[in-house]
């Protein structure tokens, strides 16, 4: 184990036993990862705001009942998409809203998938509100942050055929609603 990890590893050894210091370390290392990702699923800055916060004392509350310290970022993503739905919910939403392109830096070429041509911002805005929140998801976990099918399986709490069927049904829907906004 590298040294990096050894320290992350500790950190959240000591957060789970209660060290509220360990614990804010792990919130100011993983706040702005924890802040794109819930913004890549709702759309909104001060609904993505409210979930990352949401996330982060639903983290507190559950860390002494993570099991496998070495997951504990797989773990606080799902955390957060959990949190995402909360804010959905609350708010009487059953579609999200658009997501702004300009604040997630770049994540409009990498959700595309197979897209067979780039479009713009302000199309793909258009296009990603038509997309269900567990779509949204699947392709903010997979294309903007990177992490494999199976470990998106895994953070969702769903099977990996599941999860490649929702990506595949995320990518065919964007791809669709481009070609139709084209038109």
């Amino acid at each position: 184990m590298a040294n990096g990890a050894l320290a992350a590893r500790s950190l959240v050894d000591l957060a789970r036993s209660g060290d509220a210091v360990a614990f804010e370390s792990l919130v100011r290392s993983r706040m702005d990862a924890t802040y794109r990702l819930t913004l890549a699923i709702l759309g909104d800055g001060a609904d993505a705001a409210d979930a990352t916060q949401e996330t982060f004392v639903a983290a507190w509350q559950q860390l002494p009942s993570l099991r496998d310290l070495d997951r504990f970022d797989a773990w606080l993503q799902r955390v957060a998409v959990n949190a995402c739905r909360m804010t959905l919910r609350a708010r009487g939403r059953r579609r999200v809203r658009e997501i702004p392109m300009t604040q997630l830096g770049g994540a409009e070429e990498s959700a595309l998938g197979a897209a067979p041509a780039r479009p713009d911002a302000e199309t793909l805005r258009s296009t990603l509100r038509h997309l269900s929140l567990d779509q949204r998801a699947v392709l903010a976990l997979h294309h903007l942050e990177g992490r494999p099918v199976a470990e998106v399986a895994e953070i969702l709490g769903i099977p990996v055929g599941t999860a490649k069927s929702r990506l595949f049904k995320a990518r065919s829907e964007l791809d669709k609603a481009l070609r139709e906004e084209r038109r």
